[in-house]
């Protein structure tokens, strides 16, 4: 069986997610076999495996990190937010339902044998489990039936590593506060403290290290920089999603919807130079952008019915008729529809009219899709004709179909009229091919040219985990994590 190794935060958006990805990465490049695990994860950002089923988009990430394909393993309960009460809950990769926050805390504990069916299927196959937590071990009106914190590094006897983040201030009481409010059986499973997002002169931080580790009684296992690494967020509190000022030549607005997900579609141009990127959530913050992209939500009926009440809807829809091109991924794409219609109540049930910019319609089914994909995009008129023949690769996960008389945009599905297109497939801009082609266009209406570099999201990626893998590296206290993981509890 595999050696346990647990980062834990000492609040959410820590750095937790990015800290594992290099920690597999680091471990897999001095040759041993190592996978992530996050036994709960609450995110909108998701990703179909292989075999097709559901898990965070971090560990998807995490197990790239690792050279690993992405497996349900990796991640066995995932709670995706319907509203502020409630989510989806997905269990071995598939939905159980939907359930209130109340109901789904009095039966978790029941998928414990879930979690660790997945977990010691995982520990068997590698040397090293590098794994997540969530929020912080010390709320303390939740421990009682802790899944993903210390309740799990209890279930698999691990040693943890605390992390807190400097950047966000106050990172004394954070990470001596949290130790000081677990019970002694758990301040024993911290084997060390991590200062995360340092800016400035690290040399400068002497004195914090040495009261940090007075204070808490725990070695501070380094002192890790802020980084600047194009990598996908999955949490919602990403800094990606604040509504800024376009700053780039080329200014593409996407709607900031109230239950957005899979916003990471959109990172692939934050690697172009004079690409800007922009989260838009009031109609007053639009103006005319050169492209605009309405991405996936979690609840599209009442997502759509805000996007009607906000004035968004009007705007977009002005700007369409300016020749502005829109494009939209899944349920961004149902909105873009006549209609979106929910009988069997996947989202609560009812019907509502969508902003009727592609003549199709939507009915959710009982079932949902969740599919890897590949294909081409079709011949088209318009602006999004600059796309034909272009390959790309995706994946599918939402609930409904569908239909309607516009003109196919792939060979998989979606839609295209003009300057208006939608389809299902998320990460279908990644492929170095289809967003070239893009910016390249966007540029082109400018009366300007493109000649930056243009890199495959995939490939892109891989380099920005070696530079997060390396500057991870140089932070830590290598010897002494290695020395934890060996000693193990």
């Amino acid at each position: 069986m595999a050696e346990p190794i647990m980062l834990q935060g000492t609040m959410s958006n820590v750095g937790k997610s990015f800290l594992a990805a290099a920690l597999c990465r680091i471990l897999r490049r001095e040759g041993y076999s190592v996978a992530p695990f996050k036994s709960q994860n609450m995110a909108l950002n998701s990703f179909i495996t292989a075999d097709g089923f559901e898990i965070g988009r971090a560990q998807a990430l995490q197990a790239q990190a690792a050279g690993l394909e992405p497996s349900v393993l990796m991640n066995p309960i995932l709670l995706k937010p319907t509203t502020d009460v409630g989510s989806q809950v997905i269990v071995n990769g598939k939905p159980r339902g939907n359930m209130r926050a109340a109901e789904y805390f009095r039966h978790k504990r029941e998928l414990i044998p879930e979690i660790m069916r997945a977990y010691n299927e995982l520990s068997a196959r590698h040397d090293v489990i590098v794994i997540e937590g969530a929020g912080s071990p010390a709320e303390l009106n939740l421990k009682a039936d802790d899944i993903v914190n210390m309740g799990l590094a209890e279930l698999v006897n691990a040693p943890v590593l605390l992390i807190g983040d400097i950047d966000r201030g106050g990172v004394f009481a954070q990470l001596i506060g949290t130790v000081g409010l677990l019970e002694p059986r758990e301040r024993e499973r911290i084997k060390g403290l991590i200062v995360n997002r340092f800016r400035g002169d690290i040399s400068l931080f002497r004195d914090g290290i040495s009261i940090l580790e007075e204070k808490s009684r725990k070695p501070v296992v380094g002192v890790v920089p802020y980084i600047k690494c194009d990598l996908e967020d999955e949490d919602s509190l990403s800094d990606k999603l604040t509504d800024t000022a376009p700053d780039g030549f080329i200014d593409i607005a996407v709607i900031r919807l109230p239950r957005i997900s899979n916003f990471t579609d959109l990172d692939v141009f934050g690697q172009f130079e004079g690409v800007s990127v922009r989260f838009v959530s009031s109609a007053a913050r639009l103006g005319t952008p050169d492209l605009i992209i309405i991405p996936g939500t979690k609840s599209t009926l009442s997502d759509m019915r805000h996007l009607r009440e906000s004035g968004m809807e009007s705007a977009i829809k002005n700007a369409a008729e300016k020749g502005v091109p829109i494009f939209g991924i899944c349920g961004g794409y149902q909105m873009m529809g006549r209609r979106i219609s929910d009988p069997c109540g996947s989202e609560g049930g009812g019907s509502i009219k969508g902003m009727g910019l592609l003549d199709c319609e939507t009915v959710f089914g009982s079932a949902k899709q969740q599919r890897q994909v590949s294909g081409r995009f079709l011949e088209a008129d318009g602006f999004f004709g600059c796309l034909s023949g272009a390959e790309f690769y995706g994946y599918e996960v939402h609930m409904g179909s569908t239909v309607g008389p516009e003109r196919q945009l792939t060979d998989v599905g979606g839609s295209v009229r003009g300057n208006i297109a939608g389809c299902y497939v998320h990460g279908i801009f990644d492929s170095g091919e289809v967003c070239s082609r893009l910016v390249k266009r966007l540029y082109a209406e400018r009366n300007a040219e493109f000649t930056g570099a243009v890199t495959d999201r995939r490939e892109y990626r891989e380099r920005q985990l070696d530079m997060l893998a390396d500057k991870v590296s140089e932070s830590l206290d290598m010897e002494l994590v290695h020395r934890i993981i060996g000693e193990g509890m």
